[in-house]
């Protein structure tokens, strides 16, 4: 047993030591990762687009500092976690310990390297669909309630998390149903834990009742921008590389689920994925959606691949499979991650655009991928908007107003002068402090011509001027501009709660 957990420790160190070197100085952070750090000044029940579990990391960030290494600690640790679910659930199968190298390793060299990185709710969410899984084996081998209890928490958790989690049970019930594990929803302790859940549940749905359900109205138009994009095709090939190195192993759960005898009591694992994987399909969900499926197969395969390897000609394919993942991560490594500099990707986009990096959510091609292009010009924007704010502030108080989250978040999170920018865009809707008179703004437009600004908003300042933009070239957000506008001549107040009356829904 020593041994055993001598080498978990090692697969966690590793992961620890992978993480923080997969993203390059050049790469700040991610523009969804300045909205949720934000979040952790604003903490409430419910946001706009997600539930509040991470907005409380968020709150601990902030509170050891809000330093990039406790930005990048808490999804590293989240896929460690994984590791170790994946390492209990072999246990729980009575695998060997080749069974959970060959799993750790396969999960270690895996897309959650790449998910792992950035600091938003679905590194956890990963964790937590993997631990459903595992109460779930833990159930079916005692049939002791307390694991359904377990279960439930874990599940509630998981939605004040991402509402995501909810497809994982949505597979779990017909798929049991399947099999005979179907008595299962004979055990009133199955009642009381989905009690437990809904209790755990509930202060999300009470704020999510009193918002007018904003989850709705996010989840449209997340279908009319993004998920109309979604290629079934593309969404199929991403489920054969996210977990590459591992795919054998992952057939081979399948295989085992359905004719290995000693998991006979789980086959309905099987049908889980059957039937999880086609509600993504026919919700065209993104293709990474489905990550948090494939921890507890990778287990299965392990253990029943082990056993396949212990006699005969066989033993010499042991080594064969955990080198798989090893050489298959390679190539990986070279375009998966933020660990070249943007002018290496210009220079050399054959194979980022053959992979299919240099699509974005508009469904085009761009010169670097969508995610690292989201990683640049946000401290050069944040400086900027310091010092126009500087300027102003000497003669009243300033408002800073974005196009979007990204610009927000970042301009909070990088500023030095304690600007607090706000948007009509996402949670910053519901950030606005009116309750001061603002003599000054700083409009911080995307993608806006000058004289279009001046003209729509200049006839209410005294002053204005286009002050600054963004001229990193690898970023995103390359030309968004910066304009002053000093002296107003109004209430800024009673215009501001006027948009935010009609883009409230």
């Amino acid at each position: 047993m020593k041994k055993n957990y001598l080498i978990l420790f090692f697969f966690i160190i590793a992961k620890f030591i992978l993480q923080y070197s997969l993203i390059s100085p050049e790469y700040e952070l991610h523009r969804d990762e300045y909205l949720h750090l934000d979040q952790g000044n604003h903490l409430a029940w419910g946001y706009l687009s997600v539930p509040p579990v991470n907005s409380w990391l968020a709150w601990l960030i902030r509170i050891a500092g809000n330093s990039v290494f406790w930005v990048k600690f808490f999804p590293a640790l989240f896929g460690a976690l994984t590791i170790v679910v994946v390492w209990k659930i072999i246990e729980e199968l009575q695998g060997s310990l080749y069974a959970k190298i060959l799993a750790s390793t396969g999960i270690l060299l895996s897309v959650l390297l790449r998910l792992n990185m950035l600091f938003q709710p679905t590194s956890l969410e990963v964790l937590l669909w993997a631990l459903i899984y595992y109460t779930l084996i833990r159930y079916f081998n005692s049939e002791k309630a307390k694991w359904l209890y377990a279960a439930a928490v874990i599940f509630g958790i998981g939605f004040l998390n991402k509402y995501n989690i909810v497809f994982s049970v949505l597979g779990i019930i017909p798929a049991v149903l399947l099999t005979k594990q179907r008595k299962i929803f004979l055990q009133p302790h199955l009642y009381g834990a989905a009690a437990v859940a809904l209790l755990i549940m509930l202060p999300n749905l009470l704020w999510q009742y009193n918002h007018h359900f904003p989850v709705v109205h996010h989840m449209k138009e997340l279908e009319e921008n993004q998920l109309v994009h979604v290629n079934r095709i593309d969404f199929f090939k991403s489920q054969i590389l996210f977990f590459i190195g591992s795919f054998f192993v992952i057939i081979a759960g399948w295989y085992a689920l359905l004719f290995y005898q000693p998991f006979e009591k789980f086959r309905s694992f099987f049908w889980i994925y059957v039937l999880t994987i086609a509600l993504f399909v026919f919700f065209k969900a993104k293709d990474y959606y489905t990550i948090g499926l494939y921890p507890v197969f990778i287990a299965f395969g392990a253990v029943f691949l082990a056993h396949i390897f212990e006699n005969g000609w066989k033993k010499f394919l042991k080594p064969v499979f955990i080198l798989i993942p090893v050489l298959l991560f390679l190539p990986l490594y070279q375009i998966a991650f933020p660990n070249k500099s943007p002018e290496y990707i210009i220079n050399h986009p054959e194979f980022y655009k053959k992979m299919g990096m240099l699509r974005w959510e508009d469904g085009k091609d761009h010169a670097l991928p969508q995610d690292f292009a989201d990683m640049q010009g946000w401290e050069e924007l944040a400086q900027k908007v310091d010092r126009e704010y500087s300027r102003l502030s000497k003669s009243g108080k300033t408002l800073v107003l974005c196009d979007n989250y990204g610009q927000a978040g970042a301009i909070n999170y990088y500023s030095k002068k304690g600007v607090q920018a706000v948007s009509f865009n996402a949670d910053y809707i519901n950030w606005f402090d009116l309750n001061k008179k603002y003599d000054h703004l700083i409009r911080v437009k995307e993608f806006s011509k000058e004289e279009d600004e001046q003209k729509e908003t200049g006839p209410y300042f005294e002053n204005s001027k286009a002050a600054d933009s963004i001229v990193n070239r690898f970023a995103r957000e390359k030309g968004t501009t910066i304009f002053s506008f000093e002296g107003a001549k109004i209430d800024i107040k009673k215009r501001i709660q006027n948009e935010i009356d009609e883009k409230k829904w």
